[in-house]
């Protein structure tokens, strides 16, 4: 199971999203120096989609013996996380007038595991082929004889 890249892909898709969980969203500053940070975890919204991807992608980490499934799957989170990062966007169009609200670098990760879970997909598709083009190949050798 670890041996595969698609594998490691999907790993680092999860603990980067697991990540956002201990990480701020944006920093506010006032006038004065005083700070205050804003955490994922203080959003319900953010939340929400940080649960439902990192529980996502447990389970398609773990499925790797339907690897259609794990396929059809990794792409249904990496589409749930270009959604939380839309929201991301939103949150950051709005507020960017405000000069006192910075954003964190940690609010591109949801683009980052996005991406991470289609390279797996591919490399699933890909697993997937050639172990089908094996059996076809199996297959045509055992009716000639």
């Amino acid at each position: 199971m670890w041996q595969r890249i698609q594998t490691l892909y999907l790993a680092i898709s999860t603990l980067l999203i697991a990540s956002l969980l201990m990480c701020n969203v944006a920093t506010v500053i006032e006038p004065g120096e005083v700070r205050e940070h804003v955490k994922y975890y203080e959003n319900i919204v953010y939340l929400i989609f940080i649960i439902t991807i990192i529980s996502g992608n447990g389970f398609t980490l773990f499925s790797y013996k339907s690897r259609i499934m794990q396929m059809r799957l990794s792409i249904l989170e990496a589409i749930i996380m270009t959604a939380f990062q839309i929201w991301i966007g939103v949150d950051f169009f709005r507020m960017r007038h405000d000069p006192a609200f910075i954003f964190s670098f940690t609010a591109i990760f949801p683009l980052i595991a996005a991406i991470l879970n289609v390279m797996a997909a591919r490399r699933i598709a890909f697993d997937e082929a050639m172990v089908q083009s094996a059996y076809r190949l199996r297959d045509s050798k055992g009716r000639k004889r």
